[in-house]
């Protein structure tokens, strides 16, 4: 997923930075921050045990199975219901799973009803997020995955899985440059492809790791680990609002929505780290209540708290100390113009006192 503040692209100088300040044995790892959990899955492969956190409900469904699961899924409740499942091996199965889920025919559903071009028929708004069959076959594929849930045809792994897999896809078909806040006018080519459910990774270890949807400066007073990595908004750009059609995908909650766009309401899900007025005191509040060994915090030149208020926080905890790598431009838009093509990324560190 092509996700704003992604650190996908920088996770070798991430890992390397940290390696450098507490050595290479692997550690409890906390990521509080963790959008699509490209970081904590990185340092999972590495034998890590994670802790991931993440306000928003699509995120959460996402490191749900990406950094939660770490053994096969047998999905032996659907034997009887997807053929040839008994006789595939159990680390195939999930993928005979998302094809038979490919295969169902779709429905008109909510996605159908609000976020297709169907949506004039509905409102007064021509909505051009999916094409009317993927939009149905969306639909559809979400219900199976709730019934199959609800009817303890599934379990809880199995149902992240699944849920996990679909958000990931539906973002491949979606007709946006990658964020909702607005749909292109005409389908693009990926757009138009019929609608296959493509199976999430699944990380194998022996850890158990622990994934949490929550405030994080609430999270962080019950919570304790060696290594506790903070990403937080940057700027005043909300992800509730950003991505919010794969949150109503995620809950599929048929809520009220508004506007062009379709936009569902989002006040309880507002960061206070994308307001100038709060962020600084968030961070700080955070930082003071860590009970971490180290704290490593990534922050862009031009995000709402300086550098240097960032270094004093960290420096009342601990020595401080500091990794700078000049990281290309996150762009939702190739043909707006920017300041730069490349902002600073620094990784702020402390060795707690």
């Amino acid at each position: 997923m092509n996700y704003i503040g992604s650190k996908k692209t920088i996770l070798d100088f991430i890992s390397e930075s940290i390696h450098q300040v507490v050595g290479e044995q692997p550690l409890e790892f906390c990521d509080l921050f963790a959008g699509t959990g490209c970081v904590g899955a990185y340092f999972k492969k590495q034998g890590y045990k994670i802790i991931s956190n993440d306000l928003q409900h699509y995120s959460y469904v996402i490191n749900r199975h990406l950094i939660q699961n770490h053994l096969e899924m047998p999905f032996n409740s659907l034997l009887d219901i997807v053929p040839n499942l008994l006789s595939t091996p159990i680390n195939e199965r999930k993928n005979l799973v998302c094809d038979y889920l490919t295969q169902i025919e779709g429905i008109e559903g909510f996605i159908f009803k609000n976020y297709s071009p169907a949506s004039i028929r509905y409102s007064e708004y021509k909505r051009m997020y999916f094409t009317e069959e993927n939009a149905k076959k969306c639909d559809a594929i979400r219900k199976k995955i709730e019934d199959w849930y609800q009817n303890n045809l599934i379990d809880e792994n199995e149902y992240y899985f699944l849920a996990s897999s679909l958000i990931n896809s539906a973002d491949k078909y979606a007709n946006v440059l990658s964020v909702y806040g607005a749909f292109l006018k005409k389908f693009r080519k990926k757009a138009l492809e019929p609608f296959k459910l493509i199976p999430t990774e699944l990380i194998i270890n022996d850890q158990e790791h622990k994934v949490y949807n929550m405030d994080s400066n609430e999270l962080i007073e019950q919570i304790e680990s060696d290594i506790l990595y903070l990403d937080p908004p940057y700027n005043n750009r909300h992800y509730a609002t950003n991505y919010h059609l794969l949150e109503t995908i995620s809950k599929y909650d048929t809520p009220k929505i508004y506007g062009k766009t379709g936009l569902r309401e989002y006040t309880h899900q507002k960061s206070l780290y994308c307001y100038e007025e709060h962020a600084k005191n968030s961070l700080e509040e955070l930082i003071n209540k860590s009970k971490s060994k180290y704290i490593f915090v990534s922050y862009s030149n031009e995000g709402i708290i300086s550098a240097q208020d960032i270094k004093s926080m960290l420096e009342h905890k601990g020595k401080y100390g500091v990794f700078k790598m000049q990281h290309t431009r996150y762009r939702t838009d190739s043909k707006r113009t920017y300041k730069a093509n490349y902002t600073i990324e620094s990784l702020h560190y402390c060795i707690c006192k």
